[in-house]
């Protein structure tokens, strides 16, 4: 039994497919017409910015994105439980003070 399926921008569909890419989309029952359709998907590339490196620090890092500030540590499990919490005070006051050295670079 034959079907034919109603391709909604077939000539955009039959060039993506001509460049060798898949397409995404839907397949359904239009109501209307009582057709079945084939929808493709629009997919845009994700365009995102890089996190910008505020300072790198001895444990990690703290980077700047369009949204967060964004603080990374990572500490040796061989060194002690104790030792560990000490190194993560200091991460953190190493943090701040790099936040608070942007806030005057820039303000200058």
């Amino acid at each position: 039994m034959k079907k034919y399926i109603f391709i909604l921008n077939a000539m955009e569909l039959l060039k993506q497919l001509l460049n060798g890419k898949r397409v995404e989309g839907v397949l359904y029952l239009d109501e209307n017409t009582g057709r079945i359709t084939f929808k493709a998907y629009n997919r845009q590339p994700r365009i995102r910015e890089k996190d910008v490196l505020v300072k790198k620090l001895p444990w990690g890092w703290v980077k700047e994105s369009m949204m967060r500030i964004k603080v990374f540590g990572s500490f040796p499990k061989d060194v002690g439980t104790a030792q560990v919490m000490g190194l993560l005070e200091d991460h953190t006051r190493d943090a701040k003070n790099a936040l608070i050295d942007r806030e005057l670079i820039e303000f200058v």
